[in-house]
């Protein structure tokens, strides 16, 4: 499955920055990751840490999939309002879900420092406007709701917004205190950079064509022919998991962005915060850490990537008049615009736990706009799995929920 238009921003700003042997010979491990994008480079960083011994196959260059399309806009906030959750699963498993994603962020400026990251890890607030005027009942209720459940949030007015953005015709919003970015693409790279002198092993244009089931270890075996005997796996491949598992878990839908440098005279406090709005599909900005724009937004299903990357162009031009609504005289300027796929779960949550199909094995697939800090969550829930012990949040991230 082709996960990515062509010229995505990340790929053409940062270039190819490391490169892997593919497998040429027979392996055994204790972990084997299945996927070489940010929530693999992820959880094969927390199985290092925990002392086993690790490989990693890919079958792309590593992370030149979704993650080399992702906008990287770190958000506690869910795809689904947090009072709607709570309506679904409950207020514990919601406000879990919620504060697991808030964590996350905290956890992700910690490996940053670990590491030294250069990636551009940056702190900031999160700006959830209303685009119309009905939705304005609704977003007041849910920020009654993140109030109640102790996240850090304050109402803006329209004319505060206004005052403090510079966005036009809103009608007032939440105003987080906790959100980041940072350069996904990178820090993947480097946290298997920092992990490879730690021992774990990574093989790209690797692909798993066959899982042979044993008591107490899986054989895989690669389209080269060689295997891998490894005494438990974890399938961190996203959206390409729909291809695995049979059952519907997860709809998948195509995300259309695009990067122009900044005129930031015409923005205010931008740079230090991450926008959305409560449009259906909602439009999502956001700064880079070279000071350029990225916008994004007019979700829809996905069919196939010709048909998603033939309708580039009317998305760029559909995702500009939606800016132009708060900053009518802006002119956006194009640099690049990209499309990439995304999966929509029905209660906007991730599936981390194990399948009753596969055995001696995990899945980590962070679905939603969530999906990197999901994949953080991901890294406590594994660490404990692979020990035997359970997680407060695997009765909500599980199959068959």
């Amino acid at each position: 499955m082709n996960l990515k238009s062509n010229e995505p921003f990340w790929l053409i700003k940062n270039g190819l920055l490391a490169s892997y042997p593919s497998l040429k010979s027979n392996e055994e491990c204790d972990v084997l990751v299945i996927g070489g994008g940010i929530t693999g480079s992820l959880i094969a960083h927390q199985m290092i840490k925990d002392g086993y011994k690790t490989i990693l196959i890919d079958k792309r260059e590593l992370c030149n999939g979704s993650t080399s399309a992702t906008t990287s806009m770190l958000q506690y906030e869910i795809d689904i309002p947090l009072y709607e959750l709570i309506d679904q699963i409950g207020k514990k498993g919601a406000v879990l879900s919620y504060k697991a994603c808030s964590d996350a962020i905290d956890t992700l400026e910690k490996i940053t420092k670990t590491i030294r990251s250069k990636a551009g890890f940056k702190r900031k607030k999160s700006l959830y406007y209303v685009s119309k005027k009905k939705d304005l009942e609704w977003l007041t209720k849910e920020y009654e709701a993140r109030k109640a459940a102790g996240f850090e949030v304050k109402w803006l007015s329209a004319g505060r917004v206004l005052k403090q953005f510079g966005f036009e015709n809103t009608y007032g919003g939440i105003l987080s205190k906790q959100g980041a970015s940072i350069d996904a693409f990178q820090f993947a790279h480097e946290l298997f950079m920092h992990n490879v002198k730690k021992g774990l092993e990574v093989f790209d244009k690797t692909e798993m064509v066959k899982v042979e089931e044993h008591k107490g270890f899986n054989l895989v075996t690669t389209d080269s022919g060689f295997q891998i005997k490894a005494k438990k796996m974890i399938y961190c491949i996203g959206y390409e998991s729909k291809n695995l598992i049979k059952e519907n878990f997860v709809n998948l839908k195509s995300t259309y962005a695009a990067v122009s440098e900044i005129d930031k005279d015409k923005f205010k406090n931008i740079s230090s915060t991450l926008v959305w709005n409560t449009d259906t599909p909602y439009l999502y900005m956001r700064t880079t850490d070279d000071g350029r724009l990225l916008i994004g937004g007019e979700d829809e299903d996905f069919y196939n990537a010709e048909k998603r990357d033939a309708i580039l162009d009317q998305k760029e031009q559909k995702i500009i008049k939606t800016l132009k609504k708060i900053k009518p005289d802006y002119h956006f300027y194009t640099d690049f615009v990209w499309a990439g796929t995304f999966g929509e779960t029905k209660d906007g949550l991730p599936y981390i736990s194990e399948h009753k199909k596969f055995k001696n094995s995990y899945f980590v697939l962070g679905f939603g706009g969530n999906g990197i800090t999901f994949s953080v969550a991901g890294m406590e829930m594994t660490s404990l799995f692979m020990k035997g012990k359970k997680h407060p949040l695997s009765r909500y991230f599980k199959f068959g929920r």
